[in-house]
């Protein structure tokens, strides 16, 4: 068989281009691996060796035992399995360098890390071989140099809390044992109490990221260990360096709610044990009342500022209290402008913030009693009455409150019948305005914050309610009179409101058939809910 010329050089072209195509493939791993020895040496060496004070803000020096460590790796070649590292603690009084030393005496290979967002002043006094890293960017170092997981290369992270100390090694053993015979189940941690193990308390934390909402209640304890979703309490907790720095926020503050947050997200546990009981000489931490004062108030923002990064605005304690981070009378509303009647948080797959909710069901309250002590007829109206007859309570996703009104009986109320010469601000704070919509009233929650009840007048007009004006919205329509003869009690948001006497036809009317049954959000053209998750 003769080979022609093209075929030669075809040959030929294909032998050339898969040449080529070995040599780049192998140049292109060969780049990779120097870039993995590049991170890491740059782990091992290039972070600043120096005292305290360093551009980079970390401290290296050696360990009590003599051994140089850089990383947390010791110089003879084997590393340590765990990482001592203390989040929690605060500039104006703290015991960081006695935990260090403690450390030291029992364990002296373990690394020991400090972390604190910006420089502690007046500067810890570190023993040599604790490192201090700082959280908080520099412009003139790489961005490794203030990332926490650049500076931890063992298996395990040991969490400590401020003034704890190491009475014997076996501790850390005891807890790295426990952690790894729970093999890859949910448990991915677990914690041993200081003092005393009623000093911690086990908790189910349910994080609910759509309702804006976390909910601690207490958890059964058994007699070997309680296995739970949060701790309450002065624990030292370890865990896998891995798992911690898979945490979109690895080392939030406070350190215990952040931790507690995202793990209980992912269905981790925390495993809580009845010993090794980690001792403590300073105890209460805090030497006066006026540092406990200032840490109480520093721990107030710093969970706020936590809460909010998060989106929960909603915290239900443990044992009853709640505590609120959202919107209230002195502050704006917690979404903006409202478009195609689809509010921002629906894009986000978030419903209502619960403060919202809270304002809006007060607002509602507070109208509605209004209304029936200057005897003003009214009735659940629109999406509202629909909350009602499905939920008993505002729809978990709307954004305001919608009431009907016979336009005859506005003469009788204060508040309404001199609108049209401007807005009235009420002794409580609430906002009665003329709506620049269209021809219908709005009470705002405060002037700050513009969560509002809109009251809609109807008149009658041959047996039919009728209005003025409309609006785009499919439930605005006329309407026989004869479903508010008579109007007639129902549950709504903690009260008894009224409504029409056949609710579900008049819902069915503006809405259509089977509209209580499937539910939907208000616009499905831009936001569809996905009914499996209700």
């Amino acid at each position: 068989m003769r080979v022609s010329f093209c075929q030669g050089l075809l040959t030929a072209a294909i032998v050339l281009n898969l040449l080529i195509l070995y040599y780049v493939s192998r140049a292109q791993q060969q780049m990779m691996e120097k870039r993995r020895e590049q991170g890491r040496g740059f782990k091992k060496t290039s972070l600043p060796v120096s005292g305290l004070g360093t551009a980079g803000g970390l401290v290296v020096g050696e360990g009590a035992g003599g051994a140089m460590k850089v990383g947390g790796v010791e110089g003879n070649g084997r590393g340590p399995r765990v990482t001592v590292l203390l989040r929690e603690f605060e500039d104006f009084e703290n015991y960081v360098g006695d935990v260090a030393r403690s450390f030291f005496r029992q364990r002296p290979e373990l690394p020991f890390l400090a972390v604190a967002d910006t420089m502690p002043y007046p500067p810890l006094s570190l023993p040599e071989g604790a490192r201090l890293l700082l959280l908080s960017p520099s412009p003139d170092q790489p961005p490794q140099a203030h990332r926490p997981e650049f500076h931890v290369q063992t298996e395990f992270v040991l969490l400590v809390p401020d003034g704890v100390e190491l009475e014997h090694g076996r501790q850390v053993e005891r807890l790295i044992r426990e952690l790894e015979g729970e093999g890859g189940g949910p448990v991915r941690s677990v914690a041993a109490p200081v003092l005393t193990r009623a000093s911690v308390q086990c908790l189910h934390l349910r994080v609910s990221l759509r309702e804006w909402t976390a909910t601690y209640t207490p958890a059964a304890s058994g007699s070997s260990g309680s296995v739970c979703t949060a701790l309450q309490g002065d624990a030292v907790v370890l865990i896998r360096t891995e798992d911690l720095f898979n945490l979109s926020t690895p080392l939030g503050r406070p350190l215990m709610a952040s931790l507690f947050v995202q793990t209980s997200l992912r269905g981790w546990k925390v495993k809580l044990l009845e010993g090794p009981v980690f001792s403590a000489s300073h105890r209460p931490l805090f030497s006066s009342a006026h540092n406990q004062w200032k840490a109480d108030s520093r721990l107030r923002d710093a969970t706020k500022s936590l809460m909010q990064s998060f989106g929960l605005k909603h915290l239900v304690l443990a044992d009853g209290r709640e505590q609120w981070f959202g919107c209230g009378k002195e502050t704006a509303r917690c979404f903006g402008t409202v478009r195609d009647d689809t509010p921002e948080y629906l894009y986000l797959d978030r419903w209502t913030p619960p403060c919202c909710l809270r304002a809006l069901r007060e607002t509602t309250k507070y109208v509605i009693n209004i209304l029936e002590s200057s005897g003003v007829r009214y009735w659940l109206e629109g999406g509202t009455l629909l909350g009602a007859a499905r939920h008993q309570d505002i729809i978990p996703w709307d954004y305001d409150v919608d009431l009907g009104i016979y336009l005859e009986d506005v003469p009788n109320c204060d508040y309404l019948k001199n609108l049209d010469s401007g807005s009235l601000v009420d002794a409580n704070g609430y906002v009665w305005e003329r709506a620049v919509e269209g021809d219908f009233y709005r009470v705002q929650y405060s002037e700050a914050n513009h969560l509002h009840v809109d009251l809609w007048p109807f008149y009658p007009r041959n047996g039919v309610m009728t209005k003025d004006t409309w609006t785009e919205h499919k439930q605005d329509v006329e309407f026989p009179e004869h479903f508010l003869q008579p109007l007639v009690p129902m549950p709504f948001a903690g009260i008894t409101a009224y409504g029409p006497n056949n609710h579900r036809a008049f819902l069915e009317l503006k809405f259509g058939e089977g509209v209580i049954e499937n539910p939907q959000y208000p616009n499905p053209a831009k936001r569809r809910l996905d009914r499996s998750r209700l």
